[in-house]
């Protein structure tokens, strides 16, 4: 699989990532054998990237990922693993810690977990507003120094605190939402990284599903599925985004691929410091998501796209408003 390095400092990273979340935790019932399935499929196809966080089902995600890696090559593996989040046994979200003292503490859970003795890259899932981001980012640091971890990301940060980390230490990437639903990187975030030579990890790609091209009204959603509350998908935003999907189903047939296929390809199509995440649960999901891989976009296509999703087009934000309070990158 083509490669991609993330950023001037950060390692290199098959063109396309796999976030492991929906393995475990937040879209409805799981499956650990059709998981760890997918994993060995995703490494067989050459994806290197696998994104995890502590907080995804409070561990099981790394347990997951340990399992799928046993009897294989561990440098073949990029572990990206966010920590910070806070939750109770409910499940509930309570808030991050990005005190230093936190940060050295997660990772050795994390490495014991993983069943590993270093994390390519670590990051912070959400700013901590009660802890400097300088401080959080200086322990990763010294975990660098003792050879724990390889490389210092951000998750969801903002411009002013971009540039702020980027004096401190060298960043490989910045992990964020964008898609072509979720476009708001590119009037400030996604310049200033290029600018400071931070690449970027793209989530959402598919706006969980909603762009997809699998989507459809009335679906019942369980209560442990965070779309269930996510504006997005509900009411009358569903349906107008659904038109979108519609649209954009007219170009992707006239391409002989999949909607999601077409949405993946576009960010691809951002830049060569761009590498997707699919949030790929099941292998026929992979697999329809590696034939984005192989397709490219002249002028007329990109246009055509551009008239099917114009920026900004989406209704409803990303997510709950409790939630986008947490987003740094979102503040003006």
């Amino acid at each position: 699989m083509e490669t991609r390095q993330l950023g001037k400092t950060g390692p290199l990273s098959s063109a396309i990532g796999l976030g492991c979340m929906g393995m475990s935790d937040l879209y409805g019932a799981t499956d650990d054998a059709e998981s760890i399935a997918t994993l060995h499929a995703a490494l067989d196809a050459g994806i290197t990237l696998l994104d995890t966080g502590d907080y995804y089902a409070m561990g099981h995600n790394e347990l997951l990922i340990r399992e799928a890696l046993k009897g294989r090559d561990r440098s073949k593996a990029l572990l990206s693993v966010k920590f910070g989040a806070l939750r109770d046994p409910g499940g509930n979200w309570l808030g991050f810690d990005g005190r230093p003292a936190a940060v050295k503490n997660a990772l050795a859970y994390t490495l014991r977990r993983l069943g590993t003795d270093h994390v390519d890259i670590y990051r912070l899932g959400r700013t901590d507003p009660n802890v400097p981001i300088e401080e959080t980012v200086g322990a990763i640091a010294e975990m660098v120094k003792a050879g724990y971890v390889r490389h210092v990301g951000l998750s969801e940060s903002g411009e002013d605190t971009i540039r702020r980390v980027a004096t401190t230490h060298p960043i490989s990437d910045l992990q964020i939402e964008y898609s072509l639903v979720s476009r708001g990187i590119e009037e400030r975030i996604l310049p200033t990284c290029r600018e400071l030579g931070i690449g970027i990890t793209a989530y959402g790609v598919l706006s969980r599903g909603l762009i997809s091209g699998h989507w459809t009204t009335g679906r019942d959603l369980p209560a442990n599925d965070f779309r269930k509350y996510a504006p997005r998908f509900n009411g009358e935003n569903l349906r107008h985004n659904l038109a979108l999907v519609d649209a954009l189903r007219t170009v992707a047939m006239e391409r002989k691929a999949t909607v999601a296929q077409v949405a993946i390809a576009w960010v691809l199509s951002r830049g060569q410091d761009i590498v997707p995440l699919v949030g790929a649960r099941k292998r026929d999901r992979l697999k329809e998501a590696l034939g984005a891989l192989p397709i490219e976009f002249d002028a007329d296509d990109l246009k055509r796209i551009e008239q099917a999703v114009p920026a900004g087009a989406a209704a409803g934000d990303r997510y709950p408003t409790p939630m986008m309070a947490h987003l740094d990158s979102e503040r003006r």
